[in-house]
Order: structure tokens, then C-alpha cells, then sequence
């Protein structure tokens, strides 16, 4: 399942369904969730703007999913990723995965958030407390983490 949205969600309520569609089948569920932090480093983050392609955005997770479910086994997903003006310490994104193996879940939901980060059509915007707006650049970490996943330095199937 995977959900584009400016409305906030219960973590919870995405667990459930997703234990749900996998009841009987999955012997592990992972899952991260992402939220709106200081990312000036002390100089006063008041939100978080994040725009999208609508359509392509949803196409990419969708693809990184299922090159995860391939990698790993994955038995069911669900990605919940929020757009628009965002506050301090708001939720931003769900991953969740199930699979019937703790370590096949980890890998697949670390390998997707990274990926998300990297390659989903996202853009964020931060507005400090003192008015100043910009567009926060990726990092260079980041890039780094989805090209050791490409190249199998991050962990396989065991």
C-alpha cells in the first residue's frame, strides 16, 4: 500500500492493516517512521514544505518497493509519505514491511526509506522561525547509502 498524502496518519492503524493483509504469513513486521526535525541544527526549524509529481512520485516508491519485495522476500508493504506545509515534530513518513524473516524485514524497510530519500520525486522546503525560507539540498550521505544498496554493500539475503 502506498498513500501520497497532506493528511496526517496513525501509525498504528497502517500496522494493523498491514499484519492484517499478512496474517498467518509473516513472522516479522519493521517498520520507521520519519518526522519533521530541525534541519538548520539549532536555528529554529518551524516546518517543513514538501512538494511532489503527483503520479511519478507514487510510480517510483511503488518501484522501490517492489525491488524490495524481490531482494528480500517481502510479503506486503505499505509507504505513507506526507506533502505540504509541515510543522516542527510532525509525522512526515511510514515504512512498514512484513516478511516471514526479521532480518529479510529490516533490510527491505532500511533499503527503502533510503531509497526514498534519493530517488522519489520530493523537494523540501524549510521555513525558520525568523521567517527565512529555502530549499534543502540532499546530502551527500544520503546518495552514498542508496549507492552501496546498488552495489550490495549494505547486506543480502541470508
Amino acid at each position: 500500500m502506498i498513500l501520497v498524502s497532506p493528511a496526517d496518519f496513525s501509525v498504528a492503524d497502517q500496522i494493523a492493516a498491514l499484519r492484517q493483509r499478512t496474517a498467518g504469513d509473516a513472522g516479522a513486521l519493521v517498520s520507521f517512521t520519519g518526522y519533521v526535525r530541525d534541519y538548520a541544527q539549532g536555528q529554529g526549524t518551524q516546518s517543513l514544505y514538501l512538494e511532489h509529481y503527483p503520479g511519478m512520485c507514487e510510480n517510483e516508491i511503488l518501484s522501490i518497493c517492489q525491488e524490495a519485495a524481490a531482494r528480500w522476500s517481502v510479503l506486503d508493504y505499505t509507504v505513507v509519505h506526507r506533502v505540504g506545509e509541515l510543522p516542527l515534530s510532525e509525522q512526515i513518513v511510514l515504512v512498514a514491511v512484513a516478511s516471514a524473516h526479521r532480518g529479510e524485514a529490516f533490510r527491505a524497510c532500511e533499503y527503502i526509506i533510503d531509497a526514498l530519500k534519493t530517488r522519489a520525486p520530493f523537494w523540501k522546503r524549510e521555513t525558520l522561525s525568523d521567517g527565512q525560507k529555502f530549499w534543502v539540498q540532499q546530502r551527500e550521505s544520503d546518495t552514498e547509502k542508496t549507492e552501496q544498496w546498488r552495489h550490495g554493500d549494505k547486506g543480502e539475503s541470508a
